[in-house]
């Protein structure tokens, strides 16, 4: 008979082993904790330090970081997962050194240090751009609507809101009206139904319904200070303007003045809760309510009472509660050179944000930079052409990825920016150009979705920017560890 290798599960070791032996050389985890030990983690420990040192001791930074950056390449997300996974995972247990951190300090560990854990994006694409990974030749830009931590089906209205509140204001006086109708017989020989309960669930859902409208109500009337402000400056403009005559320049002037009285009575309180820190993400475009003239929420102004700064998108067909998730992408390995996330629907607006990401996370202008119909403007082209990028932005159905077929002709009402984008596509260098933009850009979207990532952790704007940058940052350490046999090889 056949004889069996040693099987001996309760069987002690004599000498520790050494936990590096339990991983084949090259794992990820080994990159990942090399990778982390010369990242610049001052912003986080200097937190930390501020702290009072009595107490227990902390997790050590850099292990928490390395423990975070393993969990977004492999998929794992949650912050009982990542517990999870340093009990039950060898890897996971090779990087923590052993330590098993409660899924509460992991998560408050990421929710403390969020700007900084998106702030590492910058050393990661540095570390890419050392490795001669990033060759900025041609960058493509795309977005993608990823989904909320929160339902559809939790937004409402501003219309339907203020009909539903008089809905349960009328029924909790039914109740009221009906618990004052019983009578001591029909107590006595059915008994007695308290309608408190009732009651509490209809006045608990008013007073949500209260906090959302008066939240509609202080966002819709920033957004319409904002426009007045922005009338006000046009009109002092108009008012300095010497080629104008005096008595337009007062009119413009006092125009002016009435604007700005306008909008610094619209201006919300000070404490609005929904107001994110100021930041480079300023210049993202933002989705506001529609208003009318004097700042109140028109009757379709929706808002979600789980998250109240997400919006209601389409994508593939289907409508969800969503972000739009941006992403621009260096054409020779994939590597993410930009991201950045809103809450506005249409594309166009995130082009010259987006641009300008590039520029000054890589210190230098792509040679040429590829967008699909969705971000086509005048404004966009003429923005590519003034920072010294060739812009090549589709203007609806034309060749794809070289097919010699005829392109279909643009409408007569066509203007001239988009007639010369068309002829520019036309060219041998515009389809070979416009042809790689599918390529670059979309496979990477389809890996982060592969890595399991389907919508955001959070809830509210500034914490998924901060997600959106983590994510973005781990695509990019991931594309570095799968270059080291080639960039080993060519040393």
């Amino acid at each position: 008979m056949k004889s069996y290798r040693p099987y001996a599960p309760d069987q002690s070791y004599l000498l520790p082993p050494s936990p590096r032996e339990w991983l084949p050389e090259g794992h990820l985890v080994f990159f990942v904790m090399s990778f982390v030990d010369r990242l610049k983690l001052g912003a986080i420990e200097d937190q930390i330090q501020a702290k009072d040192p009595r107490g227990t001791q902390p997790y050590s930074p850099r292990m928490m970081v390395a423990l975070l950056l393993y969990g977004y390449a492999t998929g794992v997300y949650s912050s009982r997962g990542l517990e999870r996974a340093t009990v039950e995972d060898v890897a996971f247990r090779v990087l923590a050194a052993g330590e098993q951190p409660h899924f509460t300090t992991i998560n408050q560990f990421r929710a403390t240090h969020r700007e900084a854990l998106a702030g590492l994006f910058v050393q990661v694409l540095q570390a890419c751009q050392s490795a001669g990974l990033v060759k900025l030749g041609h960058v493509a830009i795309d977005g993608t609507k990823m989904k909320a931590n929160a339902s559809k089906h939790k937004a409402m209205s501003y219309d339907r809101m203020v009909k539903d509140e008089a809905r349960l204001r009328a029924e909790v006086e039914t109740w009221l009206a009906r618990a004052e109708a019983e009578d001591a017989a029909e107590d006595e020989e059915f008994g007695t139904y308290d309608p408190k309960e009732e009651i509490r669930i209809r006045e608990e859902r008013i007073a949500k319904m209260n906090a959302a409208l008066e939240a509609l109500s202080r966002e819709t009337a920033a957004a319409r200070a904002a426009q007045l402000r922005g009338q006000a400056q046009e009109l002092r403009v108009k008012a300095q303007d010497p080629q104008r005559t005096p008595r337009k320049r007062k009119e413009a002037a006092t125009l002016a003045d009435n604007r700005t009285q306008m909008a610094l009575s619209l201006d919300p309180p000070k404490d609005d809760d929904d107001k994110d820190p100021p930041g480079p993400d300023d210049d993202l475009p933002r989705n506001t309510p529609p208003a009318t003239k004097n700042g109140t929420p028109k009757p379709k102004a929706q808002r979600n009472f789980t998250d109240p700064q997400s919006r209601i998108m389409l994508r593939d067909g289907a409508f969800l509660q969503a972000y739009n998730a941006q992403i621009a992408v260096d054409e020779g390995h994939q590597i993410i050179v930009a991201a950045a996330l809103s809450n506005l629907a249409p594309d166009a607006s995130y082009f010259a944000p987006m641009l300008r990401r590039v520029v000054r996370n890589c210190d230098a202008v792509p040679e040429r930079v590829t967008a699909d119909s969705g971000y086509f403007s005048a404004t966009n082209v003429a923005f590519a052409e003034h920072v010294g990028s060739e812009p090549y932005i589709s203007v609806g159905k034309h060749r794809n990825n070289g097919d010699q077929t005829q392109a279909p002709a643009l409408p007569q009402h066509a203007t001239a920016p988009r007639l010369a984008m068309r002829a520019a596509l036309e060219t041998p260098e515009g389809r070979a150009a416009y042809a790689r933009r599918k390529a670059t850009v979309e496979p990477v979207i389809g890996q982060i979705r592969t890595r399991g990532f389907g919508q955001m952790s959070f809830r509210g704007l500034f914490k998924n920017r901060c997600e959106w940058s983590f994510v973005a940052l781990v695509h990019n350490l991931l594309k570095l560890f799968r270059a080291q046999p080639q960039l080993a090889a060519a040393a």
